[in-house]
């Protein structure tokens, strides 16, 4: 993109809002009810509700709560209410964010700085991941300067499996993870039997509720077999929970829990030594609007215990519907038993890539997952309450879609005539630089940084490569998808 394009003179408000929307017209068409990831879209009071109070706290600065007192209220209010959800008692003490991410990377920067109090022998620590945690552990790894071990799974159920996870402690080992669920199959693991192994090594043990924590209260309180993750367990030492997810509240609105005061002290950071003003933060931004906090505490207010179990109702009998439908498309199948209304779909002989991008030429936004050494590549549906009209007309277009690609010929772009593209890749990324990428655009379609519009034979390729390769591949082309 050219320099010099600062604004010279005003633009009318017209013209600006007009642009704007002129934008959006290429963005995934969530309004329709037909994409199943990213959107978490109330009902239209709601979303009139989270626009108002989200406006009259824009400019409220969630830096300094003695300035704005209110601020502080809210965000208690709204600690209270998840710590009240997730079985926390008066001691459970928490801080609002701006998404799982942020929680996220405050449980590791707390599990980190009270090691360094306790267990100052300890040079190079370590966190226990099971391979199906959020990629927001290896994140908070990154930033932290702390070593991820990653502990595989079930390749069945999916769940971690305890056994291996205490197995994988040693004497670096600062926190043990769990997750309820795990996003890619919507699947909890087996928090009871983790809380006990890290009582039984004296360890912090964090258990990542973000999809989970608005969702499996509602979903256990209607009779659905959902298993003990929350402060209710001893042993669990802190928890995350997004609201902006299942909570429909606005983005970005996360909680991050711990089950006392003196563990959130490990979480907090403090500096009076520069040239101005004290800071005190007791999450990794400083300056923040008052927007999301406001919104999220409307939300939970407005919809209420009552409200969310209604929405759980719904979402869960077309969640049943998705299952029961994915299993009746011959060659179709869903990974797993998820508890709650996030659904990993796998193919057997078919590509899953070509059935997300046939759904898309009929409107359908879906999420394709590569493989792992967890899994096989899989399309993955979050349901919402708009996606419930819809799952019965999304079902017959897949099918149809699964039956056209079962007629084609032509079903693994890397099969035949492209297997030799998978080979070229591999050979230029052995030795790969700055213009490396710029070969691997013209090799699958790309011009001009835009993606094509079908997908397939990209994610068929990152599918084939080896995880390193991939990594390398997404950074270069996000590092040049903005200027």
């Amino acid at each position: 993109m050219k320099n010099n394009i600062f604004p010279k003179k005003s633009t009318t408000k017209e013209q600006i809002l007009g642009t704007l929307k002129a934008m959006k017209a290429k963005d995934a068409p969530w309004q329709t009810g037909k994409v199943f990831a990213y959107i978490y879209k109330p009902s239209e009071d709601v979303t009139a509700l989270i626009n108002e109070a989200y406006t009259l706290y824009l400019s409220e600065n969630g830096l300094d709560p003695t300035a704005f007192p209110s601020m502080l209220v809210l965000e208690n209010e709204v600690v209270r209410m998840a710590a009240d959800l997730l079985n926390g008692n008066e001691q459970v003490v928490g801080n609002f964010t701006t998404g799982g991410t942020e929680s996220i990377i405050l449980a590791v920067k707390t599990a980190r700085d009270y090691a360094r109090q306790h267990f100052p022998h300890i040079k190079s620590p370590e966190i226990i991941l099971p391979h199906t945690a959020h990629a927001a552990f290896y994140k908070a790894c990154h930033y932290l300067d702390l070593r991820p071990i990653t502990v595989p799974v079930d390749k069945n159920t999916f769940q971690a499996i305890p056994e291996l996870m205490e197995k994988a402690i040693t004497p670096n080992t600062i926190l043990l993870v769990g997750s309820a669920p795990s996003y890619a199959q919507g699947v909890v693991d087996p928090i009871e039997d983790l809380a006990a192994i890290a009582l039984k090594h004296k360890l912090l043990f964090h258990v990542d509720a973000c999809v989970g924590g608005m969702f499996l209260p509602f979903a256990k309180n209607l009779g659905y077999n959902v298993p003990k993750f929350d402060f209710s367990v001893e042993g669990v030492t802190s928890m995350s929970m997004d609201i902006h997810k299942f909570g429909y509240a606005a983005k970005g609105a996360s909680v991050i829990l711990h089950r006392n005061a003196d563990l959130r002290k490990f979480q907090l950071f403090a500096h009076s030594g520069w040239a101005g003003y004290s800071i005190v933060n007791t999450t990794v931004l400083s300056t923040k609007t008052g927007g999301p906090l406001a919104a999220c505490w409307a939300t939970l207010k407005y919809i209420a215990a009552e409200g969310y179990q209604n929405i759980v109702t719904q979402t869960m009998e077309g969640t049943q519907k998705i299952i029961e439908g994915v299993t009746k498309i011959e060659g179709l199948k869903v990974l797993g038993k998820p508890v709650m209304n996030m659904v990993a779909m796998a193919a057997d002989g078919l590509s899953v890539f070509r059935i997300a991008d046939e759904m898309k030429k009929l409107g359908w936004f879906l999420q394709p997952q590569l493989a792992t050494e967890t899994s096989q590549e899989n399309i993955h549906f979050s349901v919402i309450l708009p996606n419930v009209p819809h799952v019965d007309t999304m079902l017959v277009d897949l099918e149809r879609c699964v039956s056209k690609i079962k007629a084609d010929a032509d079903e693994n772009m890397l099969e035949d005539g492209n297997n030799g593209l998978l080979t070229a890749v591999m050979g230029m990324l052995q030795n790969a630089d700055s213009q490396t990428f710029a070969q691997l655009e013209q090799l699958v379609g790309m011009e001009n940084g835009q993606l094509p519009e079908n997908m397939e034979l990209i994610n068929s390729l990152l599918n084939a490569l080896p995880v390193a390769e991939r990594d390398f591949i997404l950074k270069e082309f996000m590092n040049r998808l903005y200027c």
